[in-house]
């Protein structure tokens, strides 16, 4: 076990101030697309359901591992190479965000809902490739020690919450105590994410093998593809149905045939038509790998390799590869087994989060109410038990940090139900902010350390959103319809909040069900650090 002074030294790295300030902007967006859209629908005069539904637009966040191999691979012309592979993607994100946020400023919610939820859309796409290039960057920049890993995620989270509760409070304070309305607040919030981008200009680059490993992976792959045309572009061809069955099944089935299949039946079609293509794509990729193949130098005259064979060549290492090596590593069931886990952990905390600020304000709470409590109250108290839980999680591990962070997320549900059945109550909500700040920000440190140390260094980018957006997924696709759940309910907020409340459990005891195989793995990374 660490000792108290060892483990506050892990504070002295002076890469973690870099690590808040981009935390504060990857954080930031879900303002504008999340709290403060929120409310400006809800002020619009929007309906609960309607307002869930506007969330999917947050299905960018959940399927961004599709992209994310580009984030590793492609390198942007110029920008590239003035500020690196991962400054140069945050930057390029970063520009397009300001340039939605701008945009939405000239709309009118009330009759203009589908183009802002378009732009919103774009916005969304772009922040979840920023948090891709920056969970990169953070990995890439630090020690891959759950210790550090630790540290960093106080710091990345602790950073997002100040860019998504500090910030965030911005635009409802301006709505109370100004003569602001909501398009005009979106020229400040643009103002501000314009000052978000100086920080990629004053830090340096992450110095990693990446590029020298991703290439002596295609080169092998290259040695294979001109003698196996077949079995390569198998391979392809199941990874691409599997991005567009994944991307479909994100954006909730559009145009379904429902006169062959009910709609009802689309999940589960999906599902099994997904497994099938995952495990016909690792059989032709093991077969592809099982045939002799020459060298590139010594192959055979007869067979030349073309602009073509670079290409699938390359197709498989930026596609296939961080997946490949994701499960080789693990053993498929256990990687099956850490992708439920995260799949399960945060998702009763999605529910409650999609659902507060329309929570409050149906209770009673002021927009003043939900600034000082729900945003700066939070901001503070995220911030402080980020650390706090860093601490105990350098110290004790990480799977107790997720154990402690689970049951307590799942208590702090229920408070929130007690102030549904006795009304708005400003001591009431700081009890219930501070609890809910103290289990999330534990709860997040230990599960964003969990999702580092599992990742590969060759595929940081890749792996790490692949973990992260499931994760997110079914946050975003389930929790999308916690407006729909609680008009089931007829409004009654005490028995939602006890639902979410019981919807960790399954997740805890999955994690009990895995936690000597994935403490042997946190072990092994710490070694070899």
């Amino acid at each position: 076990m660490q000792s108290f002074r060892q483990t506050l030294s892990y504070f002295s790295n002076p890469k973690l101030l870099t690590i808040f300030c981009f935390g504060i902007a990857s954080g930031f967006p879900w303002v504008l697309i999340g709290s403060a859209m929120t409310a400006w629908l809800t002020d619009e005069g929007l309906s609960r359901s309607s307002v869930g539904l506007f969330g999917l637009i947050f299905v960018a966040y959940s399927i961004n591992f599709l992209w994310s191999p580009l984030v590793d691979r492609v390198k942007l012309p110029l920008l590239g190479n003035w500020l690196g592979q991962r400054r140069s993607w945050i930057l390029l994100t970063q520009t397009v965000i300001a340039a939605c946020a701008f945009s939405l400023s000239f709309f009118d919610a009330s009759s203009q809902l589908a183009t802002m939820a378009l732009i919103g859309m774009c916005l969304a796409i772009s922040s979840a490739t920023q948090d891709i290039a920056i969970d990169a960057y953070r990995i890439d920049v630090l020690d891959h020690d759950d210790a550090s890993m630790a540290a960093g995620s106080a710091m990345a989270t602790s950073g997002w919450w100040t860019g998504y509760a500090g910030l965030g409070a911005i635009p409802f304070l301006l709505i109370d105590h100004s003569s602001l309305y909501w398009p005009n607040v979106y020229l400040v919030l643009t103002l501000l994410m314009l000052l978000l981008m100086i920080t990629v200009f004053v830090v340096v680059e992450p110095q990693t093998n990446r590029q020298q490993q991703q290439d002596s992976i295609q080169q092998a792959f290259l040695a294979q593809v001109p003698q196996h045309p077949l079995l390569s572009s198998g391979v392809i061809a199941c990874i691409g149905l599997l991005i567009t069955l994944i991307a479909y099944a994100g954006f909730g089935f559009p145009i379904w045939p429902e006169q062959l299949l009910p709609r009802s039946n689309a999940a589960v079609a999906s599902t099994l038509i997904g497994i099938v293509l995952l495990v016909t794509m690792f059989y032709l990729l093991k077969a592809l790998h099982q045939q002799p193949a020459n060298s590139a130098s010594t192959m055979p005259q007869v067979i030349k390799v073309n602009g073509f064979h670079h290409l699938i060549a390359w197709l498989l290492t930026t596609l296939v590869a961080p997946l490949h090596e994701f499960f080789t590593r693990n053993g498929t069931r256990f990687a099956l087994s850490i992708l439920m886990f995260i799949f399960l952990f945060k998702l009763g905390e999605a529910y409650l989060g999609r659902m507060s600020l329309v929570f409050y304000k149906e209770v009673g709470y002021t927009n003043t109410d939900i600034a000082v409590f729900s945003k700066l109250m939070n901001w503070w108290v995220t911030i402080l038990f980020s650390l706090i839980g860093s601490i105990f999680t350098i110290r004790f591990g990480i799977i107790k940090g997720l154990f402690i962070g689970g049951i307590a997320m799942a208590l702090s549900n229920l408070i929130f139900s007690v102030i549904a059945l006795t009304g708005p109550s400003q001591w009431l909500l700081g009890i219930a902010v501070l609890v809910d700040g103290f289990t999330g920000a534990w709860g997040s440190v230990a599960f964003v350390a969990l999702l580092s140390v599992l990742c590969n260094r060759t595929f940081t980018a890749s792996q790490y959103a692949l973990m992260a957006s499931i994760g997110t997924f079914g946050r975003v696709t389930l929790g999308s319809y916690s407006g729909v759940i609680v008009d089931s309910l007829d409004g009654n907020w005490a028995l939602f909040f006890v639902l979410t409340a019981l919807m960790v459990i399954p997740s805890l005891i999955f994690l009990y069900s895995i936690r000597k195989p994935l403490a042997k793995i946190i072990a092994s990374n710490k070694q070899a650090s």
